[in-house]
């Protein structure tokens, strides 16, 4: 073992004609010098960097615990992604065709700028448990692959992690910036996902800064609601016109269009109650996040009806109709709940999307058939 570079015995095995996995075994107390935890955050410009959880001190002191009593063993590898400067040295020439070779990883050491060559990808935790034990060495085994693209990286640590308990806004998080083939499942999710990346951080998104995932913290809306309006609306609402059923995926700039003009609509139109905490306001509650979607779809297919699509005014304009009937700060809706009764349940969605779009309904339909308007109710706080 030279001073820069660790030599470890190893074994290739070759899964693909240009894929290979190496399996080695390391001193734990020694993970420091050749990876690092890619943790999960945004960079300046909003752009997504890293991929993993804050380490779980109880797990971690719990694992630690059992490392530093008689007999503790550790048979699960850690899961590591080398970037390109670790080679694989043959030991001896074999078949071409052989699916296994022995030999040694040339992994080099953490530099001065403490720039490691390795992430852990799973392991996060039984690292730090090992790097905080009181033992002189744990040898454990590791197992690794090469990769210069941090996006197959984050696609590994979404597979690996995806029958574990991880947090479900940390994958809808990672699902934007990854590639790959992933479970059907996620494949689902991965779309609503960009759209709700770019509601975010897009500089012409009325919604930026305002959904909460992981790394905005100081979110209002919660990505699971936003993600389910986005869901209900690709699979049969307004968005569904973009949809491209073969690949999941879809037209974002024309849905992104129709999203920014339709959250600028409800801005202009709640303008003191927009960007309030939902403790505040039920216009960014889960339960009005649901009902504002369904509205989306039921302002567009009135339009799409008569040949086009809202705009932000036109949307504004629909938005006017169904606002003196609305309770999102105080007071009591007219199906009998007062404003912050409403909670993210079926029948309070479902109550709070009934009543909208009746009214909704009303107030677009032809003057010789519309039903006598009554004015709304003055309600109390």
């Amino acid at each position: 073992m030279s001073k820069d570079v660790m030599r470890v015995p190893a074994l290739a095995i070759r899964q693909g004609p240009k894929r290979h996995l190496y399996s080695f075994a390391v001193d734990g107390k020694r993970l420091g010098e050749i990876t690092t935890i890619s943790r999960i955050h945004r960079e300046e410009r909003g752009a997504l960097a890293g991929y993993q959880r804050p380490e779980v001190l109880a797990h971690v002191k719990a694992i630690r615990r059992y490392l530093e009593s008689p007999g503790a063993l550790m048979p699960n590898a850690l899961v590591v992604a080398f970037d390109t400067r670790v080679k694989f040295q043959a030991a001896e020439r074999v078949d071409g065709d052989a699916s296994c070779r022995i030999g040694h990883l040339l992994i080099p050491l953490v530099d001065e700028e403490g720039d490691q060559p390795g992430w852990l990808v799973d392991g996060q935790q039984r690292s730090a448990a090992l790097r905080d034990a009181e033992l002189k060495s744990f040898p454990v085994p590791v197992v690794s692959f090469i990769t210069a693209d941090v996006r197959e990286q984050r696609s590994q640590f979404i597979l690996v992690n995806n029958t574990k308990p991880l947090p479900s806004g940390l994958i809808n998080e990672l699902l934007p910036a990854t590639e790959g083939e992933l479970p059907v499942t996620l494949l689902r999710r991965r779309y609503p996902a960009v759209l709700l990346e770019e509601l975010n951080f897009h500089p012409e998104s009325p919604l930026r800064g305002l959904i909460r995932t992981p790394t905005v913290i100081t979110g209002v809306i919660k990505d699971t609601s936003m993600l389910k309006m986005l869901e209900a609306s690709i699979t049969d609402g307004a968005l569904y016109r973009f949809r491209d059923p073969v690949t999941g995926g879809g037209a974002k700039d024309s849905m992104l269009e129709l999203l920014f003009d339709f959250w600028d609509g409800v801005a202009s139109v709640w303008p003191d109650e927009f960007g309030l905490a939902p403790r505040k306001t039920r216009l960014s509650h889960g339960a009005g996040i649901a009902a504002l979607g369904y509205l989306l779809d039921a302002i567009v297919d009135r339009h799409a009806e008569q040949g086009t699509l809202p705009d932000a005014e036109a949307f504004a304009a629909d938005l006017r109709l169904i606002a003196p009937y609305c309770r999102w700060t105080s007071g009591a809706w007219d199906f009998g709940m007062k404003w912050d009764e409403i909670q993210v349940v079926p029948a309070h969605i479902t109550a709070l999307t009934d009543y909208l779009l009746a009214v909704y309904r009303r107030e677009t339909s032809p003057p010789a058939h519309r039903r006598a308007r009554r004015e709304p109710a003055e309600r109390a706080a």
